[in-house]
């Protein structure tokens, strides 16, 4: 393996990514009766540039609540001037998002971003047209235990968690609902278990600043993406913003009027996935509607007879499709329909995507067609491993299969110290286990002649001997570990970064770790070093 900074990994080699995603990027064919195009064909975004322009907006509507969002905010100004080139009816956007994670989320929260900046430079550049990257913010999804903590490396590159504590409603009430608060000691308990660098105290003041007491948690973590990325004209969305429902209340009244219907085309779609040997990823019950009731809790609508359930509650169907329409903020998508909700919202081209969001995605064709909104093209976010120099100068000099540091045993440490063995200790090993092979196998094959009895013990003894010449074998390789602690303590290193407990680092290590190891030019690096095309990478920033 080369010193290169920067190194491409097939994906189909992956352990985690999915099969899905390996064959969307290498054989799209197969899957694109489920998809609106092939995001690697031109072709494909000239008809979603064309098919965003006819599907008539409330533009102006639409940037006066982004305005007002930044503004509260405390946005860039580059973030600004973006949303407000949406109100152009030329304007396009590339969408992306996830959850409020705590502290920014895990790096592929960032990893995400770029990918949605990147592609949107390249089309205004290749199209002549304003193109906006925008960061979706899902602020309505109640699972908190899901988003309150994140992973950092200590000054040892042993991993620890921080969790916020837990607010009031936490669990009940959507993410975007909870007001954080006693967040100082974990804010502490962060910064002192960063390893203290150059940017340190940019972390420590950026984070005091996106997360002070009575903040709400999608507020946070949408200021701390301002502050790293705004600069770069993303324009970061919460989807809780009660300003913003009215825009999309047919979306909301439709799905009560056809009760089941989202759900049975995703279901279809689901069943053909399957049929291609893709597992789906979403299983929607048949009674089950496509939005959940706010008030205040998060409440799943289910169809009951003529009307409809949440919890205990009934509502009449006629009755409930009024106050959809009257009253949009009661009301929120499930996983089903928020992508439907935010290409109505957003004149979307193309949603940089995750692998568990790109399976869900495969069964919304026929749901985007159902509601009247064109279905965007589906890009596969970066996927990306952060290497140290000093890491990537030790997969380099030993040529150890990134692959290969994923594994939680000794096996590849000890078949990387047994290849740092004198070729003499080697050489002779291996000549003392085939000379024992070939003596013993001329012993087991003439003591039938004295007695067919013996065999048996002639081929015990061989084992017996073989087991005896690995012992020594493993006794050397022990001696050449505390020979070469220094090959240890690299390989432990390199390790502890690149899969930390066992996992994945960009899924693992939080954003915000570094961010303290690179400061704020973390963006700018990636935007430079990270490919648009298809591969995992392992960059050495």
């Amino acid at each position: 393996m080369s010193a290169d900074p920067k190194i491409r990994i097939d994906v189909r080699q992956i352990s985690w990514i999915r099969p899905l995603a390996a064959e969307y990027s290498s054989n799209f064919n197969s899957l694109a009766a489920l998809y609106a195009g092939d995001p690697l064909q031109p072709q494909a975004w000239h008809d979603a540039i064309r098919r965003s322009r006819q599907h008539p907006r409330q533009r102006h509507a639409l940037a006066s609540v982004l305005r007002a969002q930044l503004m509260r905010r405390g946005a860039p100004a580059e973030a600004l001037a973006a949303a407000a080139s949406l109100q152009d009816d030329n304007s396009v956007a590339v969408v992306t998002g996830q959850q409020a994670g705590a502290f920014g989320g895990p790096l592929y929260t960032v990893l995400k971003a770029v990918t949605a900046i990147q592609l949107a430079r390249r089309t205004s550049a290749e199209h002549g047209i304003p193109v906006v990257p925008v960061f979706w913010v899902e602020a309505e999804d109640h699972d908190w235990a899901e988003v309150r903590s994140t992973t950092v490396l200590d000054a040892e590159l042993q991993p620890k968690e921080i969790t916020l504590p837990d607010p009031g409603g936490a669990g009940e009430l959507p993410v975007g609902a909870l007001a954080l608060d006693n967040n100082a000691s974990a804010l502490d308990s962060l910064l002192a278990t960063l390893p203290a660098t150059d940017f340190t105290e940019w972390v420590s003041a950026a984070l005091r600043a996106a997360y002070p007491d009575g903040v709400g948690a999608a507020t946070a973590f949408a200021r701390l993406l301002d502050t790293v990325l705004g600069k770069y004209g993303l324009v970061v969305f919460e989807s809780n913003d009660q300003a913003a429902k009215p825009l999309v209340a047919d979306i909301f009244a439709r799905e009560l009027q056809f009760p089941g219907r989202t759900s049975a085309l995703a279901a279809a779609a689901g069943a053909q996935l399957q049929a291609l040997g893709h597992q789906p990823q979403v299983t929607p019950a048949p009674d089950a509607v496509a939005l959940f009731r706010m008030d205040p809790q998060r409440r799943l609508l289910r169809r009951d007879g003529n009307g409809f359930v949440a919890g205990e509650d009934r509502f009449d169907a006629t009755g409930l499709v009024a106050e959809a329409v009257d009253h949009p903020e009661r009301f929120s998508p499930n996983v089903l329909l928020r992508p439907v909700v935010q290409d109505a919202l957003f004149p979307t081209i193309c949603y940089v995507a995750g692998p568990s969001e790109l399976a869900y995605l495969g069964q919304l064709r026929g749901v985007y067609e159902h509601f009247g909104v064109p279905m965007p093209l589906i890009y596969q976010r970066g996927t990306a491993t952060l290497l140290d120099s000093a890491a990537a100068r030790f997969l380099a000099k030993y040529e150890v299969a990134f692959q290969d540091l994923q594994r939680r045993d000794d096996a590849t440490l000890n078949r990387l110290l047994q290849a740092q063995l004198p070729k003499e200790v080697e050489g002779a090993l291996a000549e003392a286990a085939q000379q024992l092979q070939q003596a013993m196998q001329r012993v087991i094959g003439v003591v039938p002649a004295v007695d067919p009895t013996l065999t048996g013990a002639a081929r015990t003894t061989l084992g017996k001997m073989e087991h005896d010449l690995g012992a020594l074998q493993n006794k050397v390789i022990q001696a050449a570990k505390k020979r070469d602690e220094t090959l240890r303590r690299q390989f432990t290193r390199a390790q502890a970064q690149m899969f930390p407990s066992g996992q994945p680092q960009e899924r693992t290590l939080g954003m915000v770790f570094f961010l303290n190891r690179y400061g704020p030019a973390l963006a700018d690096r990636l935007l430079e070093e990270l490919p648009l095309e298809s591969g995992h990478y392992l960059l050495t920033l």
